[in-house]
């Protein structure tokens, strides 16, 4: 697989980059383009990313792929990492149908698609945020906790239901040292299944990245 990776300033026109996107788009060679985010705050990042082919957005992110995601629509690409975490439960058999699932974050990246992927598969499902109020009696009801807000070792062992399964989805650096969302080392005692800070849902991400490469490449060979 080859790759091209275009770097600007953070002070770029944001003409700039969406001619770079068109440019990419027109390219039959390119199957796949990515927008590294956040961006500078004077860039408009819905236009920017919307400006993707939908059949090249292998981010899942344009507005066409998250409404379809939204929709039940199955031909459109979905998020990596919300994809990468159905694989884990579908790997671990857990049956989501009827189980009480929480998802702390909203972010359209992570928060938001694997709620949708959840209620798809007929888990209760409850989003929570930074204006929640009583978390910790919600995060305790939960049979799937998902958790994506970047902050260090946020959620402790006592908010965790007893053989719950924790995905923790939090890249927080801090000294040379990467902790999750969960605090991993006493929540472990306490969840059925908790994935590991590093080494779990980013492994996967980027696996299931590739993936929509691959699926971006299918969905253009069809034209």
């Amino acid at each position: 697989m080859l790759t091209k990776t275009l770097l600007f300033d953070e002070n770029v026109p944001q003409k700039k980059i969406i001619d770079a996107i068109q440019t990419a788009n027109a390219d039959p060679s390119i199957h796949g383009i990515l927008v590294q985010l956040p961006l500078p705050a004077h860039l408009d990042e819905v236009k920017i990313i919307d400006a993707i082919d939908p059949k090249k957005d292998v981010d899942g992110l344009t507005t066409v792929n998250q409404g379809k995601l939204f929709s039940g629509i199955n031909d459109g690409i979905i998020p990596a990492t919300p994809k990468g975490i159905m694989h884990i439960l579908k790997k671990l058999f857990i049956n989501l149908e009827g189980k009480t699932a929480v998802v702390i974050g909203r972010s359209k990246l992570v928060g938001k698609p694997i709620a949708q992927l959840l209620l798809s598969k007929n888990a209760t499902v409850t989003m929570c945020h930074s204006k929640t109020e009583n978390l910790k009696d919600i995060c305790l009801g939960a049979d799937v906790l998902v958790v994506a807000i970047g902050k260090a070792k946020f959620i402790t062992a006592d908010m965790i239901k007893p053989d719950a399964v924790v995905i923790d989805v939090g890249i927080n650096r801090n000294f040379g040292r990467i902790d999750g969302d969960v605090d991993f080392e006493n929540a472990v005692s306490v969840a059925g299944y908790i994935t590991p800070v590093p080494g779990g849902v980013g492994q996967l991400t980027i696996a299931c990245l590739l993936e929509n490469v691959i699926e971006c490449y299918k969905l253009q060979s069809r034209e």
